[in-house]
């Protein structure tokens, strides 16, 4: 079994490649050779956190990574929306723009809603999907949230110093284990300046549960098979959502890694990558004697 790096070992990943979507930078890479395997990453982070396991797959598969607009890398102008309905969009273009028909997916947190709206609302077919502690299921959104949401120009304009210091404990809240001081670096950086910290409370202040009351009655019909991933002991999307999401899609299945929080790609990643390995093997085998399901 290929054995990631963690993403304080691998350093900022190199996204090489635009696309120009609505006046947005979307930045983006490919790497490897097989079937097509798309990562998407969750929020307050970055394609950074899937970049060691994007590497240790692309012996097996054409892997693409990206930073969605606001994110990362990408993007972040004070006037355009950042929502999961324009990630969603962004994403199914993103797909056109690569000319996949039918990759795999793998997604984290608000990549969750944001792959689900693609496939659900904008007719985006996958080969499989695999949901990594996603936000699609009300209710979501901390006690944080809820504050930056009614404050969120005033968060903005918090001086520096106390900027970080907010954004260090938020980030250190989504990890069961705890993480050392260069990981969590590599996690705040996109966020650490003027743009950055006006970017970070801006996508707070628009995340709003009806993007994902839209996609509730229609999570029966997920047309691809689907395989749910979540850490036990996460505290910011609770380990109960995962049995709900199963039990929302026929024929999901299931994985709970004991000892992993929110941040699952740093509390176990061992445990994280062969899980995907043997989910994603199952479905080249099934591509191999035609579509299911």
């Amino acid at each position: 079994m290929a054995t990631p790096a963690t993403p304080c070992d691998h350093g900022p990943v190199i996204l090489d490649r635009t696309f120009t979507w609505r006046n947005r930078r979307i930045v983006w890479r490919a790497t490897g050779e097989g079937p097509p395997l798309v990562f998407c990453h969750g929020t307050p982070w970055s394609s950074a956190l899937w970049a060691p396991f994007a590497e240790a797959l692309a012996r097996d598969f054409t892997v693409y990574l990206w930073d969605m607009p606001g994110y990362g890398a990408s993007s972040k102008e004070r006037h355009h929306d950042v929502d999961l309905g324009v990630q969603g969009e962004a994403f199914s273009s993103l797909l056109a723009h690569w000319e996949l028909d039918r990759p795999h997916v793998v997604a984290h947190d608000y990549g969750g809603a944001v792959s689900l709206r693609a496939h659900l609302l904008h007719g985006r077919s996958f080969a499989s999907l695999c949901l990594v502690d996603v936000v699609a299921l009300r209710p979501w959104g901390s006690p944080f949230f809820t504050l930056v949401k009614e404050n969120a120009d005033v968060f903005a304009q918090l001086p520096a110093a106390v900027h970080r210091g907010a954004l260090d404990a938020y980030i250190a809240g989504a990890s069961h284990r705890g993480l050392p001081p260069h990981a969590a670096e590599l996690l705040a950086a996109p966020w650490a300046d003027h743009e950055g910290q006006a970017a970070f409370y801006r996508q707070i202040a628009q995340a709003d549960e009806r993007f994902t009351s839209e996609l509730e009655p229609y999570l029966a019909a997920v047309c691809a098979p689907t395989h749910i991933i979540w850490g036990q002991e996460d505290t910011w999307i609770p380990a109960d959502r995962a049995g709900r999401l199963q039990a929302s899609i026929p024929g999901s299945t299931l994985t709970m890694i004991p000892g992993a929080g929110y941040l699952i790609q740093l509390d176990a990643p061992v445990a994280l990558m062969a899980d995907l390995q043997r989910w994603l093997s199952t479905q080249i085998g099934r591509d191999k004697v035609g579509p299911q399901r």
